[in-house]
């Protein structure tokens, strides 16, 4: 087998190749207490940067930050780093500078 770590990679139909920002481990309460990665928390979203999109993807382009639920996820790692692979139907929420038009008024 070719040496895959070589090899460009292309997502496929509706998928999507994000990454979890390192920061997303520890983080802190309003109050300053410091809730660490381990902690487990109720249907709890997160956040991930889109790093390639898949030829189906209609609504979303590679930089957009999708908020998506961790369980509804399969992790592989590429080159070292650790990826997660999503559906584009699994994605709740698409931040991005370009939806200013007709935007809901919320901002990150």
């Amino acid at each position: 087998m070719p040496d895959v770590d070589k090899q460009p990679i292309k997502m496929l139909n509706d998928r999507l190749l994000v990454q979890v920002p390192q920061s997303e481990g520890e983080r802190k309460s309003k109050t300053g207490l410091l809730i660490p990665a381990t902690a487990q928390m109720s249907k709890r979203l997160t956040w991930a940067e889109v790093v390639a999109v898949g030829p189906n993807v209609r609504t979303i382009e590679q930089g957009d930050n999708v908020l998506f639920n961790p369980e509804d996820r399969f992790e592989v790692e590429v080159r070292g780093d650790d990826y997660i692979i999503l559906r584009e139907r699994d994605v709740h929420a698409v931040a991005s500078p370009r939806l200013e038009e007709g935007s809901t008024g919320l901002y990150l």
